[in-house]
């Protein structure tokens, strides 16, 4: 299994969705919480190409995203097979 890792901030919905899509599927995650950590949110911005809102979802080094990313992933049927790529 590759790692997951989910960068977030406590009160935002669409951070709570993704990583309940991950816990139904059984996926193991980290969450960054950049709500009140600056440096962590510049690193989020920094891997993500620009990106400033959360959730931004990383599988091993590939970006998958924000939210609406990864439930897009997941209805193609790619979630599972990019986790658990070696």
């Amino acid at each position: 299994m590759r790692k997951v890792e989910i960068y977030t901030s406590q009160f935002c919905g669409y951070c709570h969705r993704a990583k309940k899509l991950l816990a139904d599927r059984g996926i193991a995650f980290t969450e960054i919480d950049v709500g009140a950590d600056h440096i962590r949110r510049e690193e989020m911005v920094k891997r993500s190409h620009g990106r400033r809102t959360v959730p931004q979802i990383f599988i091993g080094e590939d970006h998958v995203g924000g939210c609406d990313d990864l439930y897009a992933l997941d209805r193609k049927g790619g979630l599972m097979p990019l986790v658990s790529a070696a």
